[in-house]
């Protein structure tokens, strides 16, 4: 049985529950693993704090190691049932055989993307915020709108803050495109560009840890976009493991599980201007 999964977290549970589902049920995982008995989760190589601490998902520390431990035990599996692998995002989003059971790395959840592989219901809906240098800061550049459209910007060309930019800054001149957020980091650095947009956590970590002189100018909040930026788990497509994950996804919505893993492991993304 099959279904399109849309709606709130409560009529997805609502509706699983009628079709007999099991939400938090091992059953509903049975003979659908790539492993009896195990579920195998990839996540980035290296992963980065604050969605993995220290590059190691199995301590359950960090926002998307916790959340991964969630859904895995809500899909009832011990932690010891649960082992990892790793991916880089691109290769990730590719069609074809997986060597996971899900993956997460803050893959946005796309039309584009979802004609290749599947994604799981929304476990986070992620805020874009502005990175830039000091001197950018200290040269007039503000958190409005109008400020931004003059930045010189660049971004990770596989990832939704591209279409973000065409959308919501509409800046002067077209950004240059790179082939992960580590190349837009050092083109920033060598004054090649000004600014580049990442997920607010993402953003946060790179101006305190990847940058001697790096600023998080702004936020713009998910609902800013008509189209707002929410991260999915990623499988391969066609995966009958889908519905079990997304009860499991539904119910810790549900429940407010995941809103305390977000507040354990974001609460540094609070303070930073929000640009209207």
């Amino acid at each position: 049985m099959t279904f399109t999964l849309k709606g709130t977290a409560t009529s997805v549970v609502a509706l699983m529950l009628s079709a007999g589902i099991a939400v938090a049920g091992g059953h509903c995982a049975a003979g659908k693993t790539l492993t009896e008995d195990t579920l195998t989760i990839a996540t980035g190589n290296p992963a980065y704090y604050p969605w993995v601490m220290d590059d190691a998902p199995e301590s359950k520390a960090g926002f998307e190691a916790a959340v991964a431990y969630a859904v895995a035990n809500r899909m009832g599996f011990e932690d010891g049932q649960v082992t990892w692998v790793r991916s880089s995002f691109d290769q990730a989003i590719q069609p074809g055989a997986k060597d996971f059971d899900f993956n997460l790395q803050q893959f946005s959840i796309t039309e584009e993307r979802e004609e290749i592989v599947d994604f799981s219901l929304p476990y986070y809906s992620a805020a874009m915020a502005v990175v830039t240098r000091k001197p950018v800061v200290e040269g007039g550049a503000e958190a409005t709108l109008e400020s931004l459209k003059g930045l010189l910007w660049g971004a990770h060309a596989s990832t939704t803050a591209v279409p973000m930019l065409a959308e919501i800054v509409q800046p002067n001149d077209d950004p240059l495109l790179y082939g992960d957020n580590a190349d837009v980091i050092e083109a920033m650095k060598a004054n090649q560009i000004d600014a580049a947009l990442m997920d607010l956590p993402t953003a946060l970590f790179t101006a305190a840890v990847l940058m001697d002189d790096g600023v998080v100018l702004g936020q713009f909040p998910a609902a800013r976009s008509e189209n707002p930026d929410q991260f999915g788990l990623l499988m391969e497509e066609g995966n009958p493991l889908k519905e079990c994950v997304d009860a499991a996804v539904a119910e810790l919505t549900e429940d407010g599980t995941l809103a305390a893993i977000e507040a354990e492991w974001l609460a540094a993304a609070t303070g930073v201007p929000v640009i209207e």
